[in-house]
């Protein structure tokens, strides 16, 4: 107990304990946030959405 007889001596506080960081895992949304990916699924979706769409209207 050398530092804590140091620190009494001293006049300092006793050490604090580190408390450990809880690791939030992040949901779902700031998953796909930071996916750089996300947007180009998206995007070739859509592209695929208004294909099938035109294709159906012309069957018409």
């Amino acid at each position: 107990m050398g530092e804590a007889k140091r620190r009494k001596e001293q006049g300092l506080p006793p050490r604090a304990i580190k408390k450990e960081k809880k690791d939030e895992s992040p949901n779902i949304f700031q998953k796909l946030g930071r996916s750089q990916i996300l947007p180009l699924v998206l995007a070739v979706g859509f592209v695929i959405f208004l294909i099938v769409d035109l294709v159906r209207y012309y069957n018409q």
